[in-house]
């Protein structure tokens, strides 16, 4: 309402975020709040298997370095840039719900910025320095106490993004007293990271037992020694996801685990659904399954044997931030802000007097005979657009399409009559938020984009227009009166 509509209207809106964020949490579980711990603990090996004339165990010590490099260069590449991307396209695509945030957890995010500068810091201490720390047991030491404080502050950024992740699903007692505190404090959060920490420990071991057969030489003790570490550590903290997903499965809201049947682009949410518990328990079994021969029979475990187990894990966790990401609609933030940005406590207003006569940028603030289609778009940018396209990812054409089960021309008063009551079986999708005059306009521009195929271009191309009621003149006017 407040900001001008950036639209995708080929790939869908909330895609471009899912996208970025995906691939970021991936690479901030895998390779840096579970890689960073996991490197360091075998760093720490390196020490207790060097004999009585070495500081480390140099073949050891050279074999989880170049581990750390392929951490190092991609959190620091690929993982930078898509958490700038995550901001850059949370601005553009849902700037409302973002701002809201930023109130609430505004000393939340400001500590986590200070964790996350120190955590970039001691990244770059622990890496650039390995090599020298060779040169005497007390450096070598200290080395590892700077993988150690690296680990921690990783783990402390996920600690608190958490907290706000938790709390975008379910705010808790925040809606009745509003601080920081009751927001923090979620019901969410503990569950959450009671699963995300094992988890991001458990996809550490996996990938480090990955690299490690890449690294390491064959028929080398050394190779044997690691292969059996990193399966130790995936066999520990395997029940620990596992107990961490049941816990956080259960505190999820019944009326959130009742989406499941959500679809997500062109795949029934049950299906994919069932698929994220078939890769759950597909993908910690094979991980258990090939850490157990790699503690029996460490000799046989090659790079091909992990390259399964190490998509499955990976894939569960984009699995699961999907699932995530979906479950928690009608709401973008429960019980406070729907998908489309409109406050759940403005709904009865804008359902009296409209949607557009409250909007800030609309071409459109009173609808004609003659400016129907317009007004439709409009109303289509303000209440649809977070989620829906005209004809690419998630089209409103072809959702209606697929309910009226034909290609046949869509009947404007069919469509005008379902909207109000759409959330009742939909209960993903919030309610109409306009009046009876903008839900027949709504249709009819959907009508227009079913006859015409054309798209829909939004604020960054079409450019921004300003409601006539909130113009300069007008306000200047209203003052004159």
């Amino acid at each position: 309402m407040d900001f001008p509509m950036f639209h995708l209207d080929w790939l869908n809106n909330r895609m471009l975020i899912a996208g970025i964020a995906t691939l970021h949490v991936i690479i901030n579980h895998g390779l840096a709040v579970g890689f960073i711990p996991f490197v360091t603990w075998l760093e720490q090996k390196g020490i207790r298997k060097s004999s009585k004339n070495q500081i480390t165990d140099l073949k050891w010590d050279q074999m989880v370095y170049k581990m750390m490099k392929v951490a190092f260069i991609i959190t620091t590449t690929i993982g930078a840039l898509t958490g700038v991307g995550i901001w850059f396209s949370a601005s553009l695509i849902s700037p409302t719900s973002i701002g809201s945030l930023i109130r609430v957890f505004y000393w939340a995010w400001f500590t986590e910025w200070l964790v996350f500068v120190t955590e970039v810091v001691l990244i770059m201490i622990y890496f650039l320095t390995w090599k020298n720390s060779n040169s005497s047991l007390k450096a070598k030491i200290r080395h590892i106490r700077f993988g150690w404080f690296l680990s921690l502050a990783s783990w402390i950024t996920m600690v608190i993004i958490v907290a706000i992740l938790g709390f975008m699903m379910d705010p808790g007692n925040w809606t009745n007293n509003p601080n920081l505190i009751n927001g923090f404090t979620n019901p969410l959060y503990l569950p959450q990271l009671f699963f995300r920490t094992p988890m991001a420990m458990l996809m550490a071991g996996v990938f480090g037992l990955f690299l490690i057969t890449l690294f390491a030489k064959k028929e080398h003790e050394i190779r044997h020694y690691a292969i059996r570490a990193a399966s130790k550590w995936i066999i520990f903290w395997s029940p620990f996801t596992l107990l961490g997903a049941y816990i956080y499965y259960k505190a999820i809201p019944e009326g959130m685990t009742a989406n499941m049947s959500t679809a997500v682009g062109t795949i029934d949410f049950a299906q994919y659904y069932n698929l994220l518990k078939y890769i759950i328990i597909g993908g910690i079994s094979l991980a258990v399954v090939i850490a157990t021969v790699g503690v029996i029979r460490a000799r046989i475990v090659r790079a091909y044997m992990v390259v399964v187990p190490v998509l499955f894990v990976f894939a569960f966790l984009g699995f699961f931030e999907r699932v995530r990401e979906f479950v928690r609609k009608p709401y973008v933030i429960g019980q406070y802000m729907y998908s489309n940005l409109l406050l759940e406590e403005d709904y009865p207003v804008y359902q009296k007097e409209g949607v557009l006569k409250h909007a800030t940028y609309t071409s459109v603030s009173e609808i004609t005979q003659e400016n129907k289609v317009q007004a439709g778009e409009e109303v289509f940018m303000l209440a649809c657009s977070r989620c829906h396209t005209g004809q690419g990812v998630n089209s409103v054409v072809d959702v209606f399409e697929r309910m009226m089960g034909t290609k046949d021309t869509l009947n404007v008063n069919t469509m005008k009559a379902y909207m109000p009551n759409m959330h009742t079986g939909r209960n993903y999708m919030p309610p109409f938020p306009g009046n009876e005059a903008e839900a027949e306009a709504l249709a009819v521009f959907i009508r227009y984009l079913q006859d015409t195929r054309a798209t829909i271009e939004g604020a960054q191309t079409k450019g921004v227009d300003i409601n006539p009621n909130y113009s300069v003149e007008a306000l200047i006017k209203k003052q004159q009166n």
